[in-house]
């Protein structure tokens, strides 16, 4: 299954290895297809691939550690 997101990270999380943590935590690949980050936020727009469940239980862990998920 593929599904698209925007990431939006706060200032606290935009150093932090976010997207590494989807593949190796959750065995979740991504695409970038646009991004915009410097040291203060940043948004990621990526498309997802891997089960369904993961997708979602990878999108939730985002979410508690503060990261904005826009479902596209």
């Amino acid at each position: 299954m593929k599904k698209e997101v925007k990431l939006v990270f706060p200032e606290d999380l935009v150093c932090e290895p976010i997207l590494y943590y989807l593949g190796k935590d959750f065995n979740v690949s991504y695409s970038i297809s646009s991004a915009n980050v410097d040291v203060n936020s940043g948004w990621v727009i990526l498309s997802l691939e891997g089960e369904e469940k993961k997708i979602e239980r990878a999108i939730r862990n985002l979410e508690e550690k503060g990261v904005i998920v826009e479902r596209r």
